[in-house]
């Protein structure tokens, strides 16, 4: 069997510009802020565009044909992954974990997440954490409008990486461009969004109860050092191994003799061109792809020059 290839769904944010293009996209009207490339999720599911279940969502795949991904005990997709453009920086905000969530959020996944920068300006920055240490510290930074005080920020350069656990303040600074790997949620709680209006004049809602409910307090560390993969082949790097995923990027030059290490596996082409062979089916692949390697997927192989994002749970 060929790979699941996948259409990505496009998202206009406030933040948003037209960077994506950059990734080979062709993309709608307006500041598209969002692709997402591999999604399952009611509000951006993405669509198979090859092989027997073209036409169909991910979702729709997920829950009728579960054999090709192992069977799994999820009752929904576990994953997203985007690639987002901030041609602005974000709303300062935090998200629930997975019990918060579930019970606050109608049995939604919580969201911890993480980023591979792909690029960024000169002097780029994140919001990371915050230097309230108590809860109390916490409502007061945020009652008296502290925010220089209460947000941490961090400079950030192409090729860093950041885990972002449920509970970690966070926001993406202006001129980064990121692929993200999330649990299958679309939950975010703002609690800053610069006093920015909309086209009609707008603010958007602000989550502020909630916000408190779930922030984590106290030391957190962006820093999450990458570790080379022993590879004889390719130049390997895990980047981050979690609960909720593992996430790895490989440098290919050449053949890449690719063992699943799960049933099935998330791949994204973040840069360059080459070739997946699937069991002797060849698909062309480029900067801007994205693709899900099945359980059926048993003897695969990456060939050209390019850079990938695999992950799985």
């Amino acid at each position: 069997m060929s790979p699941l290839l996948l259409k990505p769904v496009f998202k206009e944010r406030i933040w948003g510009g037209r960077q994506l293009e950059q990734m080979g996209y062709h993309l709608p009207d307006g500041n598209i802020g969002e692709c997402w490339g591999i999604s399952a999720h009611v509000n951006g599911p993405s669509e198979i565009i090859n092989g027997p279940y073209k036409g169909q969502t991910l979702d729709q795949v997920w829950s009728l044909h579960p054999e090709i991904f192992g069977n799994p005990s999820e009752k929904k997709f576990p994953l997203l992954t985007k690639i987002l453009d901030a041609n602005d920086k974000l709303s300062v905000q935090v998200h629930p974990n997975d019990a918060y969530a579930y019970e606050v959020e109608n049995g939604e996944y919580g969201k911890t997440e993480c980023w591979y920068v792909i690029d960024a300006i000169e002097d780029a920055e994140i919001i990371y954490g915050t230097y309230a240490n108590t809860k109390e510290q916490l409502k007061s930074y945020i009652e008296n409008e502290d925010w220089n005080h209460l947000f941490k920020s961090v400079k950030v350069e192409k090729g860093d990486f950041f885990y972002v656990p449920a509970g970690t303040v966070h926001a993406i600074g202006k001129g980064i461009m990121i692929l993200e790997t999330q649990q299958n949620s679309d939950t975010t709680y703002r609690i800053y969004d610069y006093d920015r209006t909309d086209k009609d004049g707008n603010k958007r809602e602000l989550h502020i109860d909630k916000s408190i409910d779930v922030i984590t307090v106290g030391a957190q560390s962006p820093n999450v050092p990458s570790k080379r993969i022993d590879n004889d082949e390719q130049k390997g790097l895990l980047l981050i191994e979690s609960e909720y995923f593992t996430v790895t990027k490989w440098q290919i030059e050449g053949t890449f003799n690719f063992r699943k290490p799960r049933d099935y596996c998330l791949v994204s082409v973040i840069d360059g061109s080459g070739e997946i062979i699937t069991d002797g089916n060849i698909n062309q692949v480029s900067k801007g792809d994205h693709l899900i390697l099945t359980s059926d997927d048993l003897d695969n192989h990456i060939n050209g020059q390019l850079e990938v994002i695999i992950s799985y749970v």
